[in-house]
């Protein structure tokens, strides 16, 4: 009862800020330059990010230097790092129509929804208008996009997904890099057996083993796998999604992950890599400080290297594609764009790439990365090969499939791996929870 109330007086907190976040009109959502003069005011972005992450830093920075041109002006960080949490605030405030100038969102059907009832500026024609629709990575855009290709949503962040390993472990073991998907359960048995958990996971964070399940339906049938799945118009039942049943039965039976890895979170699971008690991390490029630089524990540093996503005999997918998110997406209110909110986005946008590069991460744009002083050369060439992924984009599931069949999913899996049910018996409950909630969820 006490989280309940604490959550509703979250929303009406902020309900109330965005209530009076000012008397802008707004815009239709084609009308990308509004008219009219610049009168600064307090503007806010609903957002779920780390408070001391990289893109509030920057973006904090930029809010202050515009503000010391635009007395009166400032940006209102308004932040809930609990995904559950911030997506019940946003649907309480999009239903009530008091969203605030920016909000976070993946690009799911809900946003679609609010996309197509005008609450959202189209971002392409934004970014073209400020002449920015060139510089961005157009693999970023694409994670961005709808699925009518509509593009809604403005990135901040860019990542290449890798598999980061062990050398010494795997010479130990007598295994080599996985040439395929298929080979991880004899190279995770060969590992394990030289006392080393093979694979470290972050179980209790669940997007992290949701990843491997995307990966055979990726390999075998590319995106569209998934996009017809979430829509119910595929099943689990079909060969793209038995082949990962079986296979993440086969992971689980091969002890490819530690004992326990349900409850192991993000940090734990790190830790069992970098300090040498696992072989393999499978983890994204905004990890680099930890494991591309003198961070890094000398007695693992010279041994960690990285592969991509393996391939499987016909693969309809070339060996650089594969994940390379660029995270929660932001939208820009229709209701309250005015020429401010439009000058102060082509005052931000223009200038944040390079800061944000300047902290060694990726930016969504071309920017080239300012490497830390204490980089090792692996830094060098996880950026390298990031810039060389492929068009064909691997969609994590957790951004792709309605709510309740993604818990669900999350769940089984643990099961599945666990070997509390059999393939058969996962395919058969996540088809029936599909059946039952993907077609309402896309009315």
């Amino acid at each position: 009862m006490k989280k309940v109330s604490l959550l509703a007086a979250a929303v009406g907190t902020a309900l109330a800020m965005t209530a009076c976040a000012g008397g802008s009109t707004g815009a239709a959502p084609g009308d990308v330059n509004p008219t009219g003069a610049i009168k600064a005011r307090e503007i806010s972005w609903l957002l779920s990010r780390p408070a001391n992450g990289s893109v509030i830093t920057v973006m904090k920075g930029l809010a202050d230097e515009y503000a010391a041109t635009h007395p009166g002006f400032s940006l209102k960080f308004i932040t809930t790092p609990d995904r559950p949490s911030y997506i019940q605030k946003l649907e309480t405030l999009a239903a009530a129509k008091k969203l605030p100038e920016f909000f976070d969102t993946d690009a799911t059907p809900y946003a679609q929804k609010l996309a197509k009832q005008g609450q959202m500026v189209d971002a392409e024609k934004l970014l073209k208008d400020i002449g920015l629709d060139q510089s961005y990575r157009p693999s970023a855009l694409a994670y961005q996009r709808f699925d009518d290709g509509s593009l809604y949503l403005l990135p901040f962040e860019y990542g290449a997904e890798y598999f980061w390993y062990n050398k010494a472990l795997f010479a130990k073991a007598g295994v080599e890099v996985p040439k395929t998907l298929d080979d991880f359960p004899a190279v995770c048995a060969a590992l394990a057996k030289t006392g080393v958990t093979p694979i470290a996971m972050a179980g209790k964070e669940q997007w992290p083993l949701e990843r491997w399940m995307a990966y055979q339906p990726f390999r075998l049938e590319g995106p569209a796998y998934v996009g017809k799945l979430k829509k119910g118009e595929a099943k689990f039942s079909d060969p793209a999604g038995a082949t990962a049943a079986k296979w993440l039965g086969e992971l689980g039976t091969s002890g490819c992950f530690q004992k326990g890895f349900s409850s192991v979170g993000y940090t734990d699971a790190q830790n069992l890599f970098t300090s040498g008690k696992a072989a393999i991390y499978n983890m994204g490029t905004w990890e680099l400080g930890s494991l591309a630089t003198d961070k890094l524990d000398a007695g693992v540093r010279n041994d960690v290297d990285f592969f991509t996503l393996p391939t499987v005999a016909g693969a309809k997918t070339a060996d650089n594609d594969y994940v390379a998110p660029s995270g929660i997406g932001m939208a820009v209110n229709t209701k309250t764009y005015d020429p401010l909110v439009r000058d102060f986005l082509k005052f931000a946008l223009t200038k944040y790439p390079q800061q944000y590069a300047a902290s060694g991460a990726l930016a969504p744009t071309t920017t080239e990365v300012t490497l830390p002083a204490n980089a090792t050369p692996l830094y060098s060439k996880a950026i390298a090969t990031a810039e060389k992924v492929g068009d064909e984009l691997a969609m994590p599931w957790d951004t792709q499939l309605d709510p309740t069949t993604n818990t669900r999913l999350q769940q089984e899996l643990v099961l599945l791996v666990q070997g509390d049910v059999t393939p058969a018996e996962f395919i058969s409950t996540m088809d029936t929870t599909l059946a039952q909630n993907a077609p309402k969820y896309f009315k």
